[in-house]
């Protein structure tokens, strides 16, 4: 069984909050299965986006596992990540959009192989 969104969200950003990261919910989605984007920022002007991953890429039986890959790549300019998820958020309006501010580019996330 899969995990409601809400729930993973707030996982997410209890565990960046507590070990010295800022997160933060930038917008909320649907609560049982919208779909969770996780931006990180460097505070340097670079940020990476994470989205979730096609269940096929996990290579793992458990139905209820999220995984993410990288949609825009460490390092790059914070607007290409904004710009994207504008793009994401006008093709999926129920989606969740999470923030983490870390100098050290933690996302706290499991990433799929391809991710």
């Amino acid at each position: 069984m899969r995990l409601k969104s809400g729930i993973v969200v707030s996982a997410l950003v209890r565990r960046a909050n507590g070990v010295g990261a800022f997160a933060a919910v930038r917008r909320r989605g649907a609560e049982e299965a919208g779909a969770i984007f996780v931006k990180v920022t460097q505070l340097d002007g670079s940020a990476a986006l994470y989205g979730p991953a096609m269940p096929s890429l996990f290579g793992t039986d458990d139905p209820g596992e999220r995984r993410f890959r990288t949609v825009v790549a460490p390092g790059s300019p914070e607007a290409e990540a904004e710009a994207r998820m504008v793009r994401e958020i006008d093709f999926d309006p129920d989606l969740w959009f999470v923030e983490i501010e870390d100098r050290e580019g933690r996302h706290f996330l499991e990433l799929s192989e391809e991710g």
